[in-house]
C-alpha cells in the first residue's frame, strides 16, 4: 500500500478512536435514561426526597387524645417546672425563718452576759394594791415592761395605747403567755390610787409597780433606764416633768432580756416581736406559764371591724 504518511496528530486521534470502541464492546456505556434527566432538572429538596429514605412509619398519636400529635418533651416539663420551683421557695422560707431564729437566740444569749444579765435584774416595788413584787413573782411568762409616769403630757399615753393594742394580738394568738408590767418613773406623784385610775384607762391587764425614790432608781439602773425625777421635792410640789428612756422591755420566762421594742413599731409589729420569741420558745420544748390572768374573767377586747 502506498500513500501519503500521517502525521502525529492524525495517528493520535485514531489510536484513541480506537480505543473508545474497543471499550465500548467490552462493557457498554448506558446512555443517560429520561429519568436521569427529569432528577437533574428537579429543584434540590425534592432530589433529596427521592435520594434519602426516611421512616415510613407515620406519626405518633397521643391515646385517648383523637387526632392531637403527641410531642415528647423529655424529663422536663411544666409540672416538672412548678415542683422545682415550689420547692425551692419553701426552701429559701424555712432557710429565712431558721436564720431569723438562731438570730434572735444569738441575741438572747449575748444579753445574758457572764451570769449577770446586761438588761434586768432583782428589784423590789407595790402593786397598786399595795402588795409586795419582785423579779422572781414574773417568772414563768413573758413580760412586757414599760417606765413612764401618770403626768405624762403625750408620750406615754401613746406608748400605752399601743401596749393595750399590742396585748389584745398577743392574747388573741398566744392565748397567757404575757404579762404587762408598767413601772413609774415618778414616786412622789404616783400613788397607788392615782396609778390604778390611770392604768385603767388603757388596758385591765397592765400591772402597775411603783415604790420610794431609791426603790425606783435601782429597778431603773438594773433595767439601764434613764430617768430625771429629784430626789427630794417640798411637799405639795408637783409643777415638774420627768425625762425618761422610752422603750418597752420584753422579757423571757426565766427573767432574761430578749428585745427591746421602741416608738417606730406598731402594735402589730410590738405584738409580732413578742409572738416571734413564744414560738422560739415553745419550738425548743422550754416550759411557759399560760395560766389566764384575773383580768380576763370580765375583760372583753375590743372587735375590729374592717
Amino acid at each position: 500500500m502506498s500513500g501519503p504518511i500521517p502525521s502525529y496528530s492524525q495517528a493520535w486521534r485514531r489510536i484513541v478512536a480506537q480505543t473508545m470502541r474497543s471499550v465500548s464492546r467490552d462493557s457498554p456505556v448506558r446512555p443517560f435514561s429520561t429519568a436521569s434527566s427529569s432528577l437533574r432538572r428537579q429543584p434540590p429538596s425534592a432530589q433529596c426526597l427521592r435520594i434519602r429514605q426516611f421512616s415510613t412509619s407515620g406519626p405518633r398519636f397521643k391515646a385517648g387524645g383523637g387526632d392531637k400529635l403527641y410531642s415528647r418533651t423529655g424529663p422536663f416539663s411544666f409540672r416538672s417546672a412548678a415542683l422545682f420551683v415550689g420547692t425551692g421557695a419553701i426552701m429559701i422560707f424555712c432557710f429565712q425563718y431558721e436564720k431569723a431564729r438562731l438570730e434572735r437566740k444569738r441575741i438572747v444569749e449575748m444579753s445574758k452576759g457572764y451570769g449577770k444579765p446586761k438588761v434586768g435584774g432583782p428589784f423590789t416595788l407595790k402593786d397598786v394594791n399595795g402588795n409586795e413584787v419582785t423579779e422572781k413573782d414574773l417568772l414563768g411568762k413573758y413580760n412586757l415592761i414599760y417606765f413612764g409616769f401618770s403626768h405624762c403630757p403625750d408620750i406615754c399615753p401613746d406608748e400605752l395605747d399601743k401596749m393595750g393594742e399590742a396585748i389584745d394580738i398577743i392574747q388573741q394568738r398566744a392565748p397567757n403567755s404575757l404579762r404587762s408590767i408598767f413601772i413609774s418613773c415618778d414616786p412622789n406623784r404616783d400613788t397607788p390610787e392615782v396609778l390604778k385610775a390611770y392604768l385603767n384607762e388603757f388596758h385591765p391587764s397592765i400591772m402597775g409597780l411603783a415604790g420610794t425614790w431609791l426603790q425606783t432608781k435601782e429597778v431603773c439602773k438594773q433595767y439601764r433606764v434613764y430617768f430625771s425625777t429629784p430626789p427630794e421635792l417640798k411637799p405639795g410640789e408637783e409643777d415638774y416633768l420627768v425625762d425618761h428612756s422610752i422603750y418597752f422591755y420584753v422579757m423571757d420566762p426565766e427573767g432574761d432580756f430578749v428585745e427591746c421594742i421602741g416608738r417606730q413599731d406598731t402594735p402589730e409589729s410590738a405584738a409580732a416581736v413578742v409572738l416571734q420569741h413564744v414560738r422560739d420558745w415553745n419550738k425548743e420544748g422550754k416550759p411557759l406559764d399560760t395560766t389566764p390572768l384575773p383580768y380576763l374573767s370580765t375583760y372583753k377586747p375590743p372587735t375590729t371591724t374592717t
